[in-house]
């Protein structure tokens, strides 16, 4: 299972690090640049764990190391989730994460805030699932605001569940993709998973559940206090956000940034902030944000700075 198909998964490691591989017996043997040979053999480590406990080992899976030990990480046993997407297991896949997961697993009432792309709402979706599957919870319950993100879409048409899916559309792909269809609509059937958007969260007491808020930065202060008192006996809250993304009205204070500094100092509840170094989508993604992170435009009373300004096609040699 570790080689792969005709030694697939080994020349995979084997391009990617541009060590040489040699397979005889029960050995392996890497040659080539000592720091390379050391990524080289933490990812064969971590996918031999992988097939040890889980019995399989995909394509994903080696992308997956191969991509998190150039950043300098390798994933361990520990930092696997226990759940499957596409065929394989969902685990951190950098530093963060696996300070985000240990948060989790230690904490009653954790907040993680970072960008878009660093896996913030699919880890915690990833977890709420591996503990309904263990019985170690009787529920999911995932919310959010219903804040348009700079746009006025007008009046929708249909029932409130039509009204409010378009905003909770997120949270389903992230259940299909670790449940699949035919289950999950059996867990909503039976309330076993609860989607619900923020305003239906008030005057209920949440025991024994998962429960997430996801893009909380479209909280306001008092839409924050008001679910945060949900939380029940025996109950989990993961909250989720980018302050850098706030959708709120001019003037209105995000519940995120407010809470930040009403409960750090309170036993049981963790502040977990990503990066861009965390972003596991498309390399583009990070890329994009650290453009949009960047001072850009006109200073007031000053010149444009030269590092921000687009050029004008009209100048140089070429058209």
């Amino acid at each position: 299972m570790l080689f792969g198909n005709h030694d697939r998964f080994l020349r995979m490691v084997r391009d990617a690090f541009q060590v040489q591989v040699v397979a005889r017996d029960r050995m392996l043997r890497l040659d080539g640049h000592d720091e390379l040979v050391q990524q080289a053999a933490g990812v064969l480590s971590s996918l031999l764990d992988t097939v040890r406990q889980h019995g399989r080992l995909e394509v994903r899976d080696v992308e997956s190391a191969i991509e998190a030990a150039k950043r300098g990480f390798v994933p361990t046993v520990e930092d696997s989730v226990g759940v499957y997407f596409e065929g394989h297991v969902v685990k951190a896949k950098t530093p963060g994460q696996r300070r985000y997961i240990a948060a989790i697993n230690s904490n009653d009432l954790v907040f993680c805030i970072g960008p878009a792309g660093t896996g913030k709402t699919y880890l915690a979706v990833a977890l709420a699932v591996s503990a309904l599957k263990k019985q170690q919870l009787h529920k999911i319950i995932l919310a959010r605001p219903a804040v348009e993100a700079g746009e006025r879409l007008g009046y929708l048409p249909g029932d409130i569940e039509d009204k409010v899916n378009p905003y909770l559309r997120p949270l389903y792909d992230a259940l299909l993709d670790m449940i699949g269809f035919a289950q999950l609509r059996k867990y909503l059937e039976t309330e076993l998973i609860e989607i619900v958007p923020l305003a239906y969260m008030r005057g209920r007491t949440l025991d024994d559940a998962f429960i997430i808020l996801d893009e909380a930065q479209n909280c306001t202060v008092k839409q924050m206090k008001t679910f945060l008192t949900r939380i029940g006996v025996k109950s989990r809250i993961v909250v989720t956000g980018d302050i850098t993304q706030v959708d709120l009205p001019e003037g209105e204070m995000s519940g995120l940034i407010d809470v930040q500094h009403r409960l750090r100092r309170i036993r049981g509840v963790a502040f977990v902030y990503l990066t861009d170094e965390d972003i596991v989508r498309h390399r583009l993604v990070r890329d994009i944000v650290a453009a949009y992170d960047r001072k850009k435009g006109p200073r007031p009373g000053g010149p444009a700075d030269s590092s921000d300004s687009i050029p004008d096609p009209s100048e140089g040699d070429e058209p």
